[in-house]
């Protein structure tokens, strides 16, 4: 079996994504990162502080728009809303022009803070259901269509005249504090899109939905080395660690239907594979550095470690880039590169 054959039968990486459906990536990037302040060179890491706000449907945009005033006045890199949040029906369409978009801008642009404002979006007589990503000047940075709609309900309700369209990209942002990609609700169970969000260089995964995935959601992140944080109807949010772990799982325990979980990610931590790593580079890193990179976690049966900054103004990737230590994405990726290779396959 040659290359081309074997790309086209796997199941492995892009292939059942990407065969027949003419799947773009979008990477896009912040026109004007924005520079760090005397507050954020003293933080320890990346941090990104993120504020999920999970509700039941039937919410006025007033009241969401009121929470997320509040959230935003404390101080916030990103607020993540519900998928649909404002209904998917014979009337909730609306343009990027519309109400919901128009508020959560001006709230965006008011507390300088990324918003995830998904919508039932209409553009050129096709439906799509969308979610919205707002920069802090309130400016769409970037936007997501579900590639995978829930075919018995949204490909063919509220009515058969406006089913919703399935998206034809595969989204990630570079915002000014890390990588964000965007998958709403059924997309969880597409591995392909998962995968692409990760070699597309993603910190960070959003995750809008109806329903929480629990496990499923788990595997994304063990097999991909992001954060997942979800905003969902139920309403509750789990928060994914690099490694899988679960670091949150908040749900509203109380009868107003609304759910608000905040939790703050360091970005710079990173996470690798014991092979070619240890022990000699790992060794010398931690020797050198011991006042500024600390080994945080090691997982005995995976090989995995994760290290983390201990001192502000430094970079715990960085340095282990420095060192030569190979993160696990990139390991695993340059991995089947090699095992390619004794297939016999030529690459330019």
């Amino acid at each position: 079996m040659d290359r081309r054959q074997f790309v086209k039968a796997s199941a492995v990486g892009m292939g059942t994504l990407a065969s027949g459906m003419g799947i773009k990536d979008v990477v896009e990037r912040s026109a004007e990162p924005r520079s760090p302040s005397a507050a954020s060179r003293d933080k320890i890491g990346r941090p990104a502080r993120i504020v999920s706000i999970g509700f039941t449907r039937g919410h006025s945009l007033d009241e969401i728009a009121g929470l997320v005033d509040n959230e935003g006045r404390d101080g916030t890199d990103l607020i993540v809303l519900p998928e649909a949040w404002r209904g998917q029906n014979d009337t909730s369409q609306e343009t990027l022009e519309g109400p919901t978009i128009a508020t959560m801008a001006g709230l965006a642009r008011k507390h300088q803070t990324y918003i995830v404002c998904p919508i039932d979006r209409t553009d050129r007589m096709r439906r799509y259901n969308s979610a919205v990503l707002l920069d802090r000047k309130g400016k769409v940075a970037t936007m997501y269509d579900k590639l995978y709609p829930v075919w018995q309900e949204e490909c063919t309700k509220p009515s058969p005249e406006a089913p919703v369209v399935p998206g034809d990209h595969v989204t990630v942002h570079q915002a000014d504090f890390g990588r964000i990609g965007l998958a709403i609700c059924f997309d969880v169970n597409w591995v392909s899109l998962w995968e692409r969000m990760a070699n597309l260089g993603a910190e960070l995964v959003i995750w809008p939905s109806a329903y929480s995935a629990g496990r499923s959601l788990a595997a994304q992140a063990i097999n991909f080395n992001y954060y997942i944080v979800t905003s969902t109807w139920i309403p509750d949010c789990l928060v994914y660690d690099i490694d899988g772990d679960l670091l949150a799982h908040e749900h509203n325990n109380h009868s107003n239907g609304i759910n608000i979980t905040r939790v703050t990610l360091d970005l710079d931590r990173c996470i690798f594979h014991s092979n070619l790593n240890m022990p000699e580079k790992l060794t010398k890193l931690l020797k050198d550095h011991s006042e500024e990179v600390t080994q945080e976690k090691w997982l005995e049966m995976e090989s995995w470690f994760v290290l983390k900054a201990k001192r502000p103004g430094i970079s715990a990737r960085e340095l282990a880039r420095q060192y030569g230590l190979e993160e696990l994405r990139q390991y695993i990726n340059r991995s089947r590169c090699e095992i390619d290779k004794c297939r016999g396959w030529e690459f330019s």
